[in-house]
Parts: C-alpha cells; structure tokens; sequence
C-alpha cells in the first residue's frame, strides 16, 4: 500500500497486494483515523472511487487498483456551544479528562439541549474535534448519569475513541466510584454479578433482568454510619444505571436517587435534607492506557463539596 493526502482533501492509495480483500475491510487498516461507520458512509454516497469507477463496500479488490477518496467537510454539531466553565483535569490533542458535577446532562436529548457536557466541549474545544462519523462532535467514551458527578474521559479523535472504547469493553479501563448507600450491606466486601436489561414497562428504567446484559460491581465498604454505608465501587462492566440498580437489588440503594430508592431517601426533601445536589454517587477513580503514546494515565478526584459535607456531619454522628 502507498498512499498521499493532497491539499483538495483528497486521499489516494495503491493497492498493491495480490491478496482477494474486500474494499471496506483494506480502508478500515489504511486509514485508522476514521471508524467503520464513516468508511461505509463514504463508500455509499460515492465518495471512493476505484480506478474512477463508484464501487460497493464488498468490491473484491485483486490488485494493481487505484482508490481515491474524497473527504467532505466535517458537518457542524447543531448543539450550540455554551462557555460552561468545565472542570478540565487533563488535556491533550486526542483526549480530555473532565471533572462532571451534579446535575450536568452528558449528551443533550429528552428535551434537554443546553447547558449539557457536550454544549460545554463544543465550545472548549473551539473547532479542534475531529469528525466522528463525519459530524463535528465531542467523543463521549462512556457516560455519567445526570446526577452523578465525577471523572469522564472524552476523546478528540476517531483513533483515541475506538482506542478508549475498546479498553473499556475488554475492562482493561478502570473505573472506581464512590457511594453513600441507604442501610447496611451484610458483608464488608463483595461482588454483585447480575444481568442489567430495560424495564418492560418503564422504559427509562433498568432493572435485573435474566435477558438482560451482563453486568458486575465490586463493592467494599469503606464506614458503617447510622442506617447509612460508605462504599467503594468498582466496574467491570458499563450498563446503563449500574451501581444504582444493583445496589438497589441488594436494598441498599443509592442515597438520594430519585428511580431506585422511591421508598427512602429518593425524594427531593431528603436531598435538601442532606444537603445533596444529586444522588451520593461519585466516579473518583479512572485510568486507561493514551491510544497514542502507550502510557498509563491515572487520574482521582475528590467528591463535590456537598459531598464532603454530609460525610462530615456523618462521620461525627449527625442523624
């Protein structure tokens, strides 16, 4: 294979092999800077040529063949960019590491189109976001759940995404919270390895479910409080709602959560009461290998002050 990037965004290459490899499959590993999806996408609205012929994703090529690609303009996001003030813990060309608080939605949706993380990146990032599928937009690797504050790694680029991603999927990306629990957990220490699917009938909901994906938290506690638990949390999985559901299985729900702890502390009045802005749950804890230079990256960060307030007052015997 050669190949050159000219100034007209275009990108020529020379398949030289004698092998018999299908048209998608060769540009996937000669261009890892774009994904799969956009591969196909290019593909499909004539923008690769082969030999100057418009050509199928399944072409077989035989070799010898001559490919162009045109790359368009990446589209603009039509979420608006908004100066949000982020809490930006580590940043470099192909990704940031952002401190989410309480309350802040990752992606907008649901009648939510402002004030998100994405509205804030968009205009952190002031155009230096690489088109991921050809659309002009923040990489969100993995989400927080509106309430729950803490560490998110976001990628710049199609390679630092598929890269961050992938350590994701194959839990070779940590990922350690922290919790403050409704009651008390029997053991000091466990796993909870249970199926997470959609509720059947309230379809913003999670629940156990036995065709559900598969899903595991490691827990330990940390401090026993009156009718209340400090724990450490561990993914190895990344469901929707985890942590909040399966420690909701085992009775102990998330302090403050509004879904899965209705017949406790999920109430707006207790939240005031302990002086909450969310539900007492904190991502502290997150490291990955740099898709680009191989090193480990580890980052922590403390709970919100809200936070730290309510473990204060609990740890000298308020009720």
């Amino acid at each position: 294979m050669s190949g050159d990037s000219t100034s007209n965004d275009t990108i020529n290459l020379l398949y030289e092999s004698d092998g018999n490899q299908r048209l998608d499959q060769y540009l996937a590993e000669n261009l890892p800077e774009f994904s799969r999806v956009r591969i196909k996408k290019l593909i499909d609205n004539g923008m690769v040529l082969v030999n100057g012929q418009q050509e199928k994703a399944s072409l077989k090529l035989r070799g010898g063949e001559r490919i162009s690609i045109e790359i368009p303009p990446v589209e603009p996001s039509p979420v608006t960019p908004e100066d949000l003030n982020l809490d930006v813990l580590y940043e470099d060309e192909d990704l940031l590491v952002v401190n989410k608080p309480a309350g802040m939605v990752t992606h907008p949706g649901a009648g939510v189109f402002s004030g998100t993380l994405v509205n804030g990146l968009l205009h952190h990032c002031k155009g230096s976001l690489s088109g991921i599928s050809g659309e002009e937009r923040p990489g969100i690797v993995h989400r927080l759940d509106k309430d729950t504050s803490g560490l998110l790694v976001v990628a710049k680029n199609d390679i630092a995404h598929r890269s961050l991603a992938g350590q994701i999927q194959e839990k070779s990306a940590r990922r350690q919270y922290l919790a403050l629990v409704d009651g008390a957990l029997k053991e000091d220490q466990g796993e909870v390895d249970l199926p997470i699917g959609r509720h059947r009938i309230k379809r913003k909901e999670m629940c156990i479910a036995d065709d559900g994906r598969p899903a595991r938290t490691i827990y330990k506690v940390r401090a026993r409080y009156h009718k209340i638990t400090y724990l450490d949390l561990e993914l190895k999985t990344g469901r929707t709602h985890q942590i909040r559901v399966h420690m909701a299985h085992l009775g102990t729900p998330v302090l403050g959560d509004l879904v899965y702890n209705k017949k406790g502390t999920g109430t707006e009045k207790a939240r005031k009461r302990f002086g909450l802005k969310g539900h007492a749950l904190h991502a502290t804890s997150l490291s990955f290998i740099h898709p680009v230079s191989g090193k480990l990256l580890e980052f922590n960060c403390e709970p919100s002050s809200d936070f730290r307030s309510l473990l204060n007052r609990l740890e000298s015997g308020w009720r």
